[in-house]
This record gives C-alpha cells, structure tokens and sequence, in this order.
C-alpha cells in the first residue's frame, strides 16, 4: 500500500471508530489493528492520535471552505458551521467531549471566520464603511456563529437548530446594513468636519 492510500486509510478507520465509539476509547493499538497494519507505519505517518486528528480536521476545514466559495448572507453562514458539525455526528461529538475538543474548537472557529469573511465580502462590496467597523462588525458575527454552534455542541446537537438560526436571521434582517449605514455617515461626517 502507497503511503497516500496508508494515510487515507488510516483516516477513514479512524473516523469511523470515533463514531461508534469515544476518542478516550480509541487507541494506535486498536487503529493499527483495524486498519490491518502495524505500529510502525502509523507511527511513520504521524507522531501520535491528537496528530491525526490535527489533519483530518485541516483536511475537513479546507473541504467546508472550498464547497462555499461565497456566503451570501448570515444564515448561510451560520448554516456552513452547523454542517461542520453535522457530517459525522458522533464524531463530532466524541471529539467535542474529549480532551482534544481544543482541536475541534480551533477549527472551528477557522471554519466560522471563513464564513463570516466571504459574508463581509458580500455586505461591505461597494460601501465606504471605516475599517475598523467592518473589523467590529466582522468580530461580532464570527463569535455568534461560533458561540451558536458551541451551544448547539454542549446540547449534544439535540435541538433544531436550523429553525433557531431562520428565526433569528429573520428578527435581525436590516442590522446589518443599518451599521454600515451609521458607520458610512459617522465617517462621512469626521471627513467634513477635518477639511
């Protein structure tokens, strides 16, 4: 076997023992064993499991950016980050319950500043707004798109949370637009006045 098709299996049997069972269960003796190999070929790969799921995290993370080359608006991106979730449920879950949830979350919160980055290419295109409030405003929606799907997490993924993130974009459709507006006025205004 190739060293790529090694990694790849590695991977796909890996994901699949941590969705039938908690990273805490899960072992290089036990991986090694379903993948067929031995000790020295995982270890020739990666140094150890946290490793592992180091990559295949990236490896999700630059999937999820490349199937969304544009985010038109904020429910798509708090959608984005739920289906990140999603995918492989348990795993997920297993990973967020482990003591390698700081992995996960880092990526994440990749995932959420992607999303809310390309959703500020949209909104901002065109409008003279002060870096610094887009930067704000930026902030503000990546930590609620994180902060959402944490709190989906911490459920265990129990609730609907699709129909919680309609609703909400639904009471919050102009917010956005009216910062920009403010912000477009304020430093209309700082201009004129420092002339």
């Amino acid at each position: 076997m190739g060293a790529d098709l090694m990694k790849k299996e590695i991977k796909r049997t890996f994901i699949t023992m941590l969705n039938e069972k908690p990273l805490s269960q899960i072992t290089v003796k036990g991986l090694v064993a379903e993948c067929g190999i031995n000790r020295n070929s995982f270890y020739y790969h990666y140094p150890d499991l946290p490793a592992l799921i180091e990559e295949i995290v990236q490896e999700e993370t630059a999937q999820i950016i490349a199937e969304y080359p544009t985010i038109d608006s904020i429910e798509t991106a708090l959608r984005v980050a739920v289906e990140f979730c999603t995918k492989n449920r348990r795993a997920i879950l297993h990973m967020y319950n482990s003591v390698n949830r700081d992995i996960f979350e880092r990526h994440l919160w990749k995932v959420c500043g992607y999303v809310v980055s390309e959703y500020g290419k949209t909104i901002f295109e065109g409008t003279s707004i002060r870096p610094l409030d887009r930067e704000i405003i930026e902030r503000f929606y990546r930590c609620e798109c994180f902060g959402v799907t944490m709190e989906w997490l911490s459920e265990q993924m129990n609730s609907d949370t699709t129909k919680d993130i309609q609703r909400f974009c639904a009471m919050f459709r102009g917010m956005t637009e009216e910062m920009i507006r403010r912000s477009t006025l304020e430093y209309a205004e700082n201009e004129e006045t420092s002339e």
